[in-house]
């Protein structure tokens, strides 16, 4: 078990990032903003986020609730690393529909339609850099 209060936050944050690159589970020591008792919980992380205020967020299946939980990386007491492999299937990310296109005259409208063309991911397709594409450093 690694106390996270005697290392570095890069350096709990690589091991998480590690486990989360080899797909094992980890088990952490967490405290909850606002609760006064740990828990203890093992974890499948899919991701790790940053909030808006600078926070890292650790997006990950929880085994003992069966779903997918958000934890706070200032919140981990301590961690172990395991080699046992994920368990539990990740639910699909949620569609946002796109609706009709808006009428010219109303702003709101507009704005809620772009806001869910920019999340729709079924137009977006990957494009590989090579090194000789000038394009980009434009």
């Amino acid at each position: 078990m690694k106390n996270t209060a005697t290392q570095s936050s890069t350096k709990t944050l690589a091991d998480l990032y590690r486990a989360m690159d080899r797909q094992n589970a980890v088990t952490i020591t967490y405290l909850a903003p606002g609760d006064t008792e740990p828990t203890i919980r093992t974890i499948e992380i899919h991701e790790v986020r940053t909030t808006k205020n600078g926070g890292i967020v650790i997006v990950a299946m929880c085994r003992l609730r069966g779903e997918e939980r958000q934890f706070h990386l200032s919140g981990v007491l301590s961690y172990t690393l395991h080699r046992i492999a994920f368990v539990l299937d990740r639910p699909a990310p949620t569609k946002y529909e796109r609706p009709a296109p808006a009428p010219a005259d109303s702003a709101d409208a507009l704005f809620f339609y772009e806001l869910a063309r920019d999340q729709d991911d079924a137009d977006y397709t990957p494009r590989t850099l090579i090194q000789t594409d000038i394009s980009l450093a434009v």
